[in-house]
């Protein structure tokens, strides 16, 4: 196993049950504390264990999101 392969899933696992608490009834208390943990979280991501990802997958490589480039 990799050895980052475990900081990984408990990254995403934390991202993941922080989103949930987002959205539970009176999260919105909390709301200071979900906008500076969750962009922490997501920045300290390892990089992704090894064969996660399809080779060459480019992550960067793909359709504008809706918005982006966007001008009126």
């Amino acid at each position: 196993m990799c050895e980052n392969c475990e900081d990984f899933h408990r990254t995403v696992i934390l991202l993941g049950d922080l989103a949930l608490y987002a959205d539970t009834l009176g999260a919105d208390a909390d709301q200071a504390f979900i906008d500076t943990v969750g962009p922490c979280l997501a920045a300290s991501l390892p990089e992704p264990p090894p064969g996660l990802f399809p080779p060459g997958y480019d992550p960067a490589d793909g359709p504008d999101y809706p918005g982006e480039g966007w001008t009126p």
